[in-house]
């Protein structure tokens, strides 16, 4: 067998290697330690319906706040440990938030759609002598502006006080933050500073001293200054959100799915792995088992990036099976015309690689550019996510078929071909054309 040969031989073990460990870990530590994440529809988890306050936002700057909402809610979810949740609008100003899986408490709940915009207020008297909260002001270019957590930096840590042990919340001001504190501070020294989120106070302290650069929110728990420090790090909402709708999600499909689903999948293989072998002979067994191979890479792909399996998804992974076996038909056809040929078994294959190369390329990157459109149309239509699943798993699907087909087939074969196998020519060809002779 040539060097090149063994070289590609070595590539699909540790490609094959490499995946086994993601998809059966032989510990936590091994790259496969996560586990494959199923949608809503098979595993439950949680459904919520926020509803934004865009009484104050022009009908011009909506979609934008909206869009700001979106983001600053997936920014939030990311620290739970829900990478895969889906959120998206709903109506004109809704946002629907799916957690597959989630088990959360009723804090981190409320939680994601907190505002976390936190004001700083100064004590007045309103007309009938009552103490008041207002807002702390300051002048930033010649105008007017509340000093708030819109001028933290991204930063924000929780510590603890040596000596109390004492929880506090630590941030540090922008350029402008600066300006704004030095002033109101300046103003409030030995008096009255409280902070505020939305009508919750916070903290109320007397200023001690000017403050320019960072500060401190003390009086809350370990647990309240985690959530509230990762929420001012991810971002604030740009308008305030009402939870109306939440609701436990039991699986639609469920376990039961999951297990017939894998039982569908591993007789269907079988059964394209028999007609395979049977028709094509030596090389349906290669592509037989070049198909064994691409299933367990695209499950390793799976686990490492976290792709969603819903009911959608599934399909997606199961029609990528049916075109990665396509591919090796169009293969081992063009291999029975080029020995029909009177080419040797050797030339033939690789002259009928070579040649099919053209008609899979062609059949598959219609494909992939589909599935690009059904992605990118999935994330901005309402009720998307399902489209984008099977978009998104179809894709990937495609991608490691041609890698599969044109490469780990093409090795193996190669290597069939260099043993004494290659003295029979008819285990090569295809049994129509064995009976047609």
């Amino acid at each position: 067998m040539k060097r090149k040969s063994y070289w590609q031989i070595s590539v699909v073990l540790v490609v094959l290697v490499l995946a086994l460990l993601v998809v059966f870990p032989i510990h936590r530590g091994i790259l496969g330690h996560k586990d494959v994440v199923l949608g809503l529809d098979l595993q439950g988890g949680l459904y919520l319906v926020y509803e934004a306050d865009l009484e104050n936002i022009e009908d011009k700057n909506v979609d934008d706040v909206l869009s700001g909402i979106t983001s600053v809610i997936q920014n939030r979810v990311n620290p739970l440990g829900l990478t895969e949740a889906s959120i998206e609008q709903q109506g004109e100003n809704r946002i629907a938030v799916q957690l597959p899986g989630a088990t959360l408490t009723q804090d981190q709940i409320d939680a994601i759609g907190r505002t976390a915009l936190l004001e700083f207020r100064e004590q007045s008297t309103d007309a009938d002598g009552k103490l008041i909260w207002i807002p702390a002001t300051g002048e930033l270019n010649g105008e007017t502006v509340v000093l708030s957590s819109n001028y933290f930096k991204d930063n924000t840590y929780v510590a603890m006080d040596d000596t109390t042990k004492a929880i506090y919340l630590v941030f540090n001001f922008t350029e402008e933050g600066a300006k704004l504190s030095e002033q109101v501070t300046t103003r409030l020294l030995h008096k009255q500073l409280g902070i505020f989120e939305g009508d919750q106070m916070l903290m109320d302290a007397t200023v001690q001293a000017v403050i320019t650069t960072s500060g401190q929110i003390t009086g809350l728990s370990s647990a309240e200054a985690t959530i509230l420090s990762k929420q001012l790090n991810a971002g604030r909402l740009p308008v305030a959100l009402d939870m109306v709708y939440q609701e436990t999600v039991t699986p639609t499909l469920g376990a039961d799915f999951v297990r017939l689903a894998v039982i569908a999948a591993v007789i269907g293989t079988i059964l394209v792995m028999l007609l395979m072998s049977l028709y094509y002979k030596v090389p349906g067994i290669v592509s037989s088992v070049a198909l064994l191979i691409y299933a367990v890479i695209l499950l390793a792909v799976f686990k490492l990036f976290n792709v969603t399996l819903s009911l959608a998804a599934i399909g997606g992974f199961v029609v990528s099976i049916g075109m990665a076996v396509d591919a090796n038909v169009l293969i081992f056809e063009r291999l029975k015309e080029e020995l029909a040929n009177k080419r040797t078994l050797n030339a033939a294959c690789e002259v009928g690689f070579s040649r099919a190369w053209s008609a899979i390329w062609d059949s598959n990157i219609t494909t992939i550019i589909a599935c690009i459109i059904l992605a990118v149309m999935g994330s901005s239509i309402p009720g998307g996510a399902s489209v984008q699943g099977f978009a998104i798993t179809l894709l990937i699907g495609v991608i490691v078929s041609l890698f599969t087909a044109t490469f780990v087939t093409r090795s193996l074969l190669r290597l069939v071909v260099a043993t004494p196998l290659s003295n029979n020519p008819g285990l090569f060809t295809p049994a129509r054309r064995r009976k047609d002779a």
